[in-house]
């Protein structure tokens, strides 16, 4: 015998069966953005991370120093918008060829990343050198007196980093960046309050 609540059961079936048909598609959509979102917002937070660690933590902690090249002086080893990882070295152990990290001399004593072309030492064991940027046609027009008992050498470089740096402390940038982010992030706390219950979850 069939009773009244049995037979509304069985009725009702074919409906939740159709619906469940017709949100499936949706379901598979919302939990592909779902994924999509939770991948790019790791892979944001893990690339910010590791610059953070690299550019703030490590000279301090690991005693090397960075520096961006804004010219082309030293291409194509070297070009603008690079970043030079430098270690200290002895100023006695310095010889020709090395890339140094060092402050000219004259004008303004900026800071300048060129290969070492000749080393002289006086009496005394201080160490001058003269440098030349490997894309230039001649030597530097000073002889640098190195101070001190190290001298900043190249260790290796960093492709790019930067010019996205750079870019990045931009105003304009900053202010697009942020609109962007938001623009991203409205449509998708919309999404995620009004989605259909159930739509996303997985047991």
């Amino acid at each position: 015998m069939t009773t009244i609540a049995q037979r509304r059961s069985m009725v009702g079936r074919p409906r939740s069966r159709a619906r469940a048909r017709v949100h499936a598609p949706r379901q598979v959509l919302g939990r592909a953005l779902h994924r999509l979102v939770a991948w790019a917002t790791t892979l944001a937070l893990g690339v910010s991370a590791v610059a953070f660690l690299f550019l703030a933590v490590g000279p301090h902690v690991l005693g090397y120093q960075t520096a961006t090249m804004l010219t082309g002086s030293m291409a194509p080893g070297i070009a603008p918008g690079d970043v030079v990882v430098s270690v200290p070295e002895a100023a006695e152990d310095v010889v020709v060829g090395d890339v140094l990290s060092y402050h000219i001399p004259v004008e303004d004593h900026r800071v300048e990343t060129h290969r070492v072309t000749r080393v002289t030492r006086d009496a005394g064991g201080r160490v001058s050198i003269v440098t030349k940027g490997d894309a230039n046609n001649g030597v530097d027009p000073w002889v640098a007196t190195i101070e001190g008992d190290t001298v900043w050498k190249t260790r290796f470089v960093v492709p790019h980093v930067g010019s996205a740096i750079r870019a990045l402390r931009e105003p304009l940038v900053q202010r697009y960046v942020f609109w962007a982010a938001l623009a991203a992030l409205v449509p998708l706390v919309l999404w995620r309050i009004w989605r259909p219950s159930g739509e996303g979850e997985t047991t």
